[in-house]
């Protein structure tokens, strides 16, 4: 629920933000067409039809008021909602609510978006009503899409028009089994509205001074709640020990080396589990739940938030759960100069272990 929580913080601070814009804003509604990606041979049940719905968009504009801005090409940022039909009775349908970033390439024709938030389905899983949902293990999702589009504004009177492409993905990260989540890539048609076209505003250009800081020491607790891949087997929470060091190389990015301690109590059911349902794997059911890895990563500097990406390997791997290879993707927010908070999703390859909750600080 903290996740949950803090992705409606977010998108509620797009809105408080968009107040304080005197900037243009547009309006843009996307009809898509598309298909479910069988990444997970244990969905093929669920793939019956292609998928339709809209995604209905608010974006402010930026012009270079902050030095962020023109250092990413004058981005827009705003709220999004997704309405999708995933075109099968068991799967139902969702409707999710989003913050979102649009990043601009090739003379502004080329739109980039990026959006995180949440999803609600109509027809999760029930072990009587509707077993067969192995995608969707709680009503309450979390989902993110990318969308790729050629995009031309103000053709007539405010209008223009925008298509390519876009990638939806829901998932609840393993908070409750089964959570084997859907991918739908779509092809997406659609109408922008830009309001006050008349009134143009120029962009302001700044230019970045050279910029560097010496290593920087972080430390951070992480915590969130976690189910293993067996139905039933309890909803356990878990912690994170993280310390990294890290270099800001200019203004957008840092790279970062450290360690992580973690606690993942879930593992001590599924290790009693294993040892007694399945003899041929030769599991004690004595085997230890820690787990340490050491990572790499990289951080990218967007005003006070920034996003993390992570690769780490396990070092002390005691039981085997999905491999020793790790990765972290992820949101921070810094209060202050030291202190921030991070919303992350650790997962093996596309398979998520958890969504961490996490607090820390940089000195």
């Amino acid at each position: 629920m903290k996740y949950y929580f803090s992705c409606l913080l977010l998108i509620f601070g797009v809105f408080a933000l968009a107040q304080e814009e005197k900037n243009p804003f547009t309006l843009d509604l996307n009809l898509f067409y598309g298909n479910i990606a069988e990444h997970n041979s244990d969905i093929s049940h669920l793939i019956k039809g292609h998928p339709t719905g809209f995604i209905l968009s608010y974006n402010q504009k930026t012009f270079g008021k902050k030095a962020w801005e023109s250092r990413f090409n004058y981005p827009d940022y705003g709220a999004s909602v997704i309405y999708q039909d995933l075109k099968n009775e068991t799967l139902g349908n969702n409707f999710g609510v989003y913050a979102h970033y649009n990043f601009y390439f090739f003379n502004r024709n080329l739109m980039f978006r990026i959006g995180q938030g949440l999803a609600y389905n109509t027809n999760p899983y029930d072990k009587v009503d509707n077993y067969r949902n192995n995608a969707f293990g709680t009503a309450i999702l979390s989902s993110t899409y990318l969308m790729l589009n050629y995009k031309k504004e103000n053709l007539f009177k405010g209008f223009g028009l925008q298509t390519g492409l876009t990638l939806i993905h829901y998932s609840n990260a393993n908070v409750k089994a089964p959570n084997s989540s859907i991918n739908s890539i779509a092809f997406n048609l659609g109408v922008n509205y830009i309001f006050d076209s008349e009134n143009t505003t120029e962009f302001i250009e700044h230019v970045d001074q050279a910029f560097t800081e010496k290593v920087k020491y972080n430390f951070a607790l992480r915590t969130g709640v976690n189910e293993s891949d067996i139905i039933n087997t309890g909803q356990y929470a878990f912690y994170v020990v993280s310390a990294y060091a890290d270099k800001r190389l200019n203004h957008k990015s840092a790279i970062q080396a450290g360690t992580d301690v973690f606690f993942s109590n879930f593992l001590k059911t599924h290790i009693r589990y294993k040892s007694v349902a399945f003899p041929e794997d030769n599991v004690s059911g004595d085997e230890d739940y820690k787990r340490v890895g050491v990572f790499v990563g990289h951080e990218l500097f967007i005003s006070k938030t920034s996003l993390i990406t992570q690769l780490g390997y396990y070092v002390y791997y005691p039981f085997d759960f999905e491999g020793r290879v790790y990765n972290r993707i992820g949101l921070k927010r810094y209060f202050g100069n030291k202190m921030y908070g991070a919303l992350t999703l650790k997962s093996h390859g596309a398979k998520a272990e958890a969504v961490e909750f996490g607090i820390g600080i940089r000195l």
